[in-house]
């Protein structure tokens, strides 16, 4: 944790990242921001005592680089640091979509990359980041990636091969629990409930059914079948989940938002 970590693009992950890293221990005078706008840079600065740079002082003088902007920035953002960067810099990417190898490509030869696919939950210290090593990234590279992420959940190590897959089911995945959630407040809604009981019965219950599924080593079929009842409300409840294809909706999702990122990847915009 002596080393200097500057996050680029301070938004709201890497807001939520930088704030993790001072709770983990990280001393704020280790940690450099940038932020587009002076007054954003600023407010950073009151808020948690970092300090504010420009990208090119940050690449000059940061052991580790994570860059947070969005993945239609990289490119820009990537041609004013190039001259700034020297190759042993450390550079994370956390943008979705784009592989080590554009990075590699725009920065001196032999500069280490490591790609992380973090969610939402990073802003609450759940998240789920996924971590994959660059042509030149070794073995601390990918440590210190994980000591940073960590700060702010959980951190799995891939191959790069498998995080557009994984862009598909973590990254985007709070997003589907957020989307089943509001479909079941509706319901509950429908069957005569008040909108904030039904809320807080279905969050009640995600976080509980969440809870068993990370602590009781149980398969989740398994778990389901404790519920489920011969000839009861739940397996009723089931059986209209699969007559309207629920199951194969969720798998023609996931292959979309895969195919999304690999077309992100590609540079494919629209």
């Amino acid at each position: 944790m002596s080393q200097k970590v500057a996050v680029l693009g301070t938004g709201k992950i890497g807001e939520a990242l930088l704030s993790g890293m001072i709770r983990g221990g990280w001393a704020p005078a280790d940690l450099l921001v940038t932020a587009r706008r002076p007054e954003r840079a600023e407010e950073l600065r009151n808020r948690y005592g970092v300090t504010p740079v420009g990208n090119a002082e940050a690449a000059k003088t940061a052991d580790t680089l994570i860059l947070t902007v969005k993945p239609q920035d990289m490119g820009a953002l990537l041609d004013e640091l190039a001259p700034h960067v020297p190759a042993g810099r450390l550079v994370i990417s956390g943008a979705a979509g784009i592989p080590t190898s554009f990075f590699e490509e725009r920065l001196a030869a032999g500069t280490p990359v490591v790609r992380v696919m973090t969610n939402t939950p990073a802003l609450v210290d759940e998240a789920m980041s996924v971590i994959s090593a660059g042509s030149h990234a070794t073995a601390d590279h990918l440590a210190t990636a994980e000591e940073i992420f960590g700060a702010v959940g959980k951190t799995l190590r891939v191959p790069e091969t498998q995080q557009d897959a994984c862009t598909a089911l973590s990254g985007s995945g709070p997003a589907y629990f957020f989307y089943l959630v509001e479909a079941m407040t509706d319901a509950g809604i429908l069957l005569g409930l008040p909108r904030d009981k039904a809320h807080d019965l279905i969050v009640q219950s995600a976080i509980g059914a969440a809870v068993m599924l990370r602590d009781s080593g149980e398969h989740p079929v398994k778990l389901r079948e404790n519920v489920t009842s011969p000839a009861g409300t739940t397996i009723n409840a089931i059986r209209e989940l699969e007559n309207h294809g629920v199951r194969a909706a969720l798998i023609a999702a996931l292959e979309a938002a895969r195919d999304r990122s690999r077309e992100l990847a590609s540079g494919k915009k629209d």
